[in-house]
C-alpha cells in the first residue's frame, strides 16, 4: 500500500490544501504575466505599420491594397468588364482612408481584455477559485469577441453598401452601375465589386429584395433611390495579411491558457463541492 493509500482524510485535505494554495498564489500569477505577455505581442500587430498586399483573381481582374492599422490607406483595382469588355481602372484618393471597424473593435477588445489581467496591485492575492473563475470567464468573453470580429464579417444588405461611402472613396469616380464592400475575414482582406445592371419598369422578372450578406450574388435585388437594381456579376480579391494571422493565433493560445486554469480550478472545486471555489 503506498504513502497516499494509507494517508488519512485530514492528511489528504491538507494536501489538497497546500496544493490549492501553491495554485491561487503561485501558478496563476504565472498563467497571468505569460497571458498579459501574449496579448501585448497581439496588441503590437495591431499598431505596427502595415505594407501593400497584392492578390489576382483573374488576369484580368486584379487589385492591390495596401493596409495599415486601422484603415486601408491604397487600393488599386483593375477590372474587366464582362459586358463590353471594357477595362476600368480606379483607385483611392490620395486624401481618404477607410477605416476598418472590424480591426478597430478587435483591437479594442484586447486592450479591455489587458486591462482585466493587469487592474490590480502586484501583490494582490487571489482568495477563492471563484475569484479566478470569474476573471478567466470575463478575459476570455473579450478574447473571443476579439476573434469573432476577424473571423465573423459583418451582414450587409445591398443598400447598406451603396450608403456605406466607400464607393465615393475612389478616382476617378467609380461608374454607377458598380459597388464596393471592404471586409475582413479571417487573415484576409476581401474586396468585393458588384457589378449592376437596371431592372426596367415592364422587367417581368418578380423582384425580391436580398436580406443580408457577406457576400451576395448574381441575381440578388434591391431598391436604390427611385430605382431597382439587380446584381449581375460578382468580384472577388481576396489579401493575405500575415499580421492578421498572427493576432488570430494570439487569441487561440490566450483562449487555451485560460481554459486551462479553468479546468485546474475546477480539479479542486469538485473536491471541496461545499467551498466556494
Amino acid at each position: 500500500m503506498s504513502d497516499w493509500e494509507g494517508a488519512t482524510y485530514t492528511e489528504r485535505e491538507v494536501f489538497y490544501e497546500e496544493e490549492f494554495r501553491w495554485l491561487l498564489h503561485d501558478e496563476v500569477h504565472a498563467v497571468l504575466r505569460q497571458l498579459q505577455d501574449i496579448l501585448k505581442e497581439a496588441s503590437l500587430r495591431f499598431t505596427l505599420p502595415g505594407s501593400g498586399t497584392e492578390a489576382q483573381a483573374e488576369p484580368e481582374q486584379e487589385a492591390s491594397l495596401c493596409l495599415a492599422y486601422p484603415a486601408l490607406l491604397r487600393q488599386d483595382v483593375n477590372l474587366k468588364m464582362p459586358r463590353n469588355n471594357q477595362l476600368l481602372h480606379f483607385a483611392f484618393r490620395d486624401d481618404k482612408q477607410w477605416k476598418l471597424q472590424q480591426i478597430q473593435d478587435a483591437r479594442n477588445h484586447v486592450r479591455q481584455a489587458t486591462y482585466l489581467l493587469t487592474n490590480r496591485d502586484d501583490n494582490y492575492q487571489f482568495k477563492t477559485g471563484a475569484e479566478v473563475l470569474k476573471l478567466m470567464d470575463a478575459v476570455m468573453l473579450q478574447l473571443t469577441r476579439a476573434r469573432n470580429r476577424l473571423t465573423t464579417p459583418a451582414t450587409l444588405t445591398l443598400p447598406e453598401i451603396a450608403a456605406s461611402g466607400l464607393t465615393r472613396m475612389f478616382a476617378p469616380a467609380l461608374p454607377s452601375d458598380l459597388l464596393v464592400n471592404v471586409y475582413i475575414n479571417l487573415n484576409k482582406l476581401c474586396l468585393t465589386v458588384y457589378q449592376l445592371h437596371a431592372l426596367q419598369p415592364n422587367s417581368t422578372k418578380n423582384f425580391r429584395p436580398a436580406g443580408g450578406a457577406v457576400l451576395h450574388s448574381p441575381g440578388a435585388m434591391f431598391e436604390w433611390g427611385s430605382q431597382r437594381l439587380e446584381v449581375s456579376h460578382v468580384h472577388k480579391v481576396e489579401c493575405v495579411i500575415p499580421w492578421l494571422n498572427d493576432a488570430l493565433v494570439y487569441f487561440t493560445v490566450s483562449l487555451q491558457l485560460c481554459q486551462q486554469l479553468k479546468d485546474k480550478i475546477s480539479v479542486f472545486s469538485s473536491y471541496w463541492s461545499y467551498r466556494p471555489f
